[in-house]
């Protein structure tokens, strides 16, 4: 009772403010994801309708890497130097989102679906690098902590989503399930803009852009950064190959219906849920690097179980391993990158990691294609496991926030 107590009064002393913010950000955030992870469960219909090989399926992933490491900086940069804007801007996302599918939908050839998937990562552009930010500047004692919760709401999106679209792919054609996503996406934006209102209102930014751009530059230079954006790289890589993948592998190649696909890639990621908060209290604690190191072993350890591991029970422990770390490492990187950068770059130096990163990941996907159409499918996972174990080792020798507990 008495640790509740404790806990309880930890709560209340966080403000009003920053409490209403963290809540609609993870609120948003789950929505964001509903509209990300419709996209892989989505994709293999996709593929069929439009008649597809696995190259062109790499090629709309990797528009939307290209997309997100191009836009990343520029609208991390905005969104640190038009601060009393951000809810604007987190509201946007959401509308990019759903216009990314309705065009999808309404017109499903391959060239407007390429075009909705940059407006997919168009969309996620917009919310993460200002979203992060808010957060980092508004909870710089507890930051893996808080970043930790508002990728709660995503690992939640990311475990129902899957439930909920494989449901509607077996109800709806699947060019009526894309198009009617503008409607909650209009919705949802709304809600966001009234709920941040007035939250950014006293916030300032830079004095100058100049004064901005240097303090990128030095951060650009930092050795520190670098590497740790390589390690933030490769476990993209690893990911993106996943995200692409596993729904191909489950649905042609293990004969899953939509649903049952829908039901393994919500497995993928409901560990998550519960292990963010944990392994980003205990990053906060205790370090980056002895939460970073082991845990990048075990996912790359489990990616490459994916091309060995028999199906039904097996595979699905496999996967169900796989959601404790597939979107909590992220996270605690971008919280190792947010420690070294400034209070008035948190969002552009988002930007920057995700510049340097995804101009690198964006063609993995294609790579990935080759070597299915080459060797087989269980190449793709064998490659994904490869680099994230790769980041685990880089990470290894950096000398990272050591915790409040040295």
């Amino acid at each position: 009772m008495t640790k509740l107590k404790i806990s309880l009064a930890s709560i209340r002393g966080l403000g009003a403010g920053r409490l209403k913010l963290l809540s609609v950000l993870t609120v948003g955030h789950f929505f964001i994801h509903w509209f990300q992870q419709f996209y892989p469960v989505v994709l293999p219909s996709v593929k069929a309708g439009l008649g597809l090989n696995d190259v062109q399926v790499g090629a709309l992933n990797s528009a939307r890497q290209f997309i997100m490491g191009a836009l990343d900086l520029p609208l991390g940069m905005l969104a640190d130097s038009a601060v009393r804007y951000r809810g604007l801007i987190l509201a946007s996302a959401l509308l990019s989102m759903g216009s990314a599918y309705l065009l999808m939908g309404a017109a499903p050839v391959f060239f407007w679906a390429l075009v909705g998937s940059a407006l997919v990562g168009l969309g996620t552009s917009l919310w993460h690098p200002a979203a992060t930010a808010s957060l980092s500047n508004r909870f710089p004692e507890r930051r893996a902590t808080a970043i930790a919760i508002h990728g709660m709401g995503a690992t939640i999106g990311d475990t129902l989503t899957p439930i909920g679209v494989g449901f509607l792919l077996v109800t709806f054609p699947w060019q009526i399930v894309l198009e009617m996503q503008i409607v909650p996406a209009l919705l949802l934006g709304l809600l966001v803009l009234r709920g941040l209102a007035g939250l950014f209102a006293d916030s300032g930014a830079h004095s100058s852009r100049a004064a901005q751009v240097r303090e990128i530059v030095e951060l650009a230079k930092n050795p520190l950064f670098l590497w740790v954006s390589v390690n933030m790289g490769l476990l993209q890589m690893g990911r993106l190959i996943v995200q692409t993948f596993l729904p191909i592998y489950l649905q042609e190649h293990l004969g899953y219906s939509p649903f049952v696909l829908g039901l393994y890639i919500a497995l993928q990621h409901a560990m998550g849920t519960i292990s963010q908060p944990i392994l980003g209290f205990l990053s906060d604690r205790f370090g980056r690097k002895a939460v970073l190191v082991p845990s990048f072993i075990t996912l790359g350890l489990l990616f490459v179980l994916i091309a060995v591991a028999a199906p039904g029970i097996q595979l699905a422990l496999v996967i169900g391993a796989i959601g404790i770390f597939f979107y909590t490492l992220l996270n605690i990187v971008i919280a190792t990158v947010m420690d070294v950068a400034g209070a008035k770059i948190q969002a552009s130096s988002y930007g920057l990691t995700s510049l340097l990163t995804h101009m690198v990941v964006f063609p993995t996907p294609m790579v990935a294609g080759f070597l299915v159409g080459k060797y087989g499918i269980g190449s793709a996972f064998l490659l994904a496991g490869a680099l994230v174990i790769l980041g685990g080792l880089v990470v290894a020798p950096l000398r990272l926030y050591r915790g409040s507990e040295r």
